[in-house]
């Protein structure tokens, strides 16, 4: 299939699309993926990503792709509805566990402090993903090499003894027209008590609120992958089919 019947197929006529060759699935073993992208670049470039996000894309630095493979439909769009969600007690247990972090937002400039909380982060929890070999230029390359309204929200604890705040959780992340784009989260992995991955995703929902933001966008939830099993603990979720956004129920 050439890249315009792909193009065509998800209904993408019109844009500078192209397609990937097939290469091993990274959610699901002995399966393999293909992906259909484009590049964001000029003064368009925060629109079309806000465009494309509602339709199920993702962004890597100047890249936004979709998963097209021909014979599996594994990868779905997800959203969180921010005005219908609600705080349960282990919601707000996460919380309040997290009640003395700091976040703040920052431009897209990569720090070597950055670098090593998600270094340690890779280490000790996907030394057999993707991004094992990340290197410090590369994780510049992932912040800085973005033509979007992307900021990274940093989480800080404040040490008593040295004054300081110590780094301990990042996320970089897009600002879209109807939400937030949560691209890519890490944290110590020495704190995991404190579910950081999950404190991270509920700041967001409250930030979004704040800004008047109806979705927090997730990326996508893959049924039979385990690493994607958390997302569906976010309701209320939206997923995307061919009809649209519609409701995601638990079960899913």
């Amino acid at each position: 299939m050439s890249n315009e019947d792909f193009a065509r197929r998800f209904g993408l006529e019109g844009g500078d699309f192209y397609i990937t060759s097939p290469a091993p699935c990274p959610y699901i073993n002995g399966r393999s993926e293909r992906k259909i992208f484009s590049y964001l670049s000029g003064d368009a470039a925060s629109s079309t990503n806000a465009l494309l996000t509602r339709r199920g894309f993702r962004r890597s630095q100047n890249i936004i792709y979709l998963p097209a493979c021909e014979t599996c439909t594994a990868c779905v769009p997800v959203r969180i509805v921010v005005d219908d969600f609600m705080l349960s007690r282990s919601r707000k247990r996460i919380l309040t566990r997290n009640a003395d972090l700091h976040r703040s937002l920052k431009a897209p400039r990569a720090t070597g402090e950055q670098f090593s909380v998600l270094r340690g982060y890779l280490d000790s929890r996907h030394g057999d993903g993707g991004m094992a070999d990340m290197t410090v230029l590369d994780y510049a390359s992932m912040v800085e090499e973005t033509s979007v309204d992307t900021t990274i929200a940093e989480y800080r604890l404040p040490d008593g003894k040295t004054g300081d705040d110590r780094l301990i959780a990042a996320a970089l992340t897009d600002r879209l027209t109807d939400g937030l784009s949560m691209v890519y989260s890490f944290f110590e992995p020495e704190e995991s008590a404190r579910s950081l991955g999950r404190f991270m995703i509920l700041d967001h929902i409250a930030l979004a609120s704040e800004l008047g933001l109806p979705y927090v966008y997730l990326g996508y939830w893959v049924d039979g992958s385990a690493k994607m099993t958390y997302k569906a603990d976010f309701q209320p979720l939206e997923k995307l089919t061919p009809k649209g956004w519609v409701r995601m129920d638990r079960q899913t």
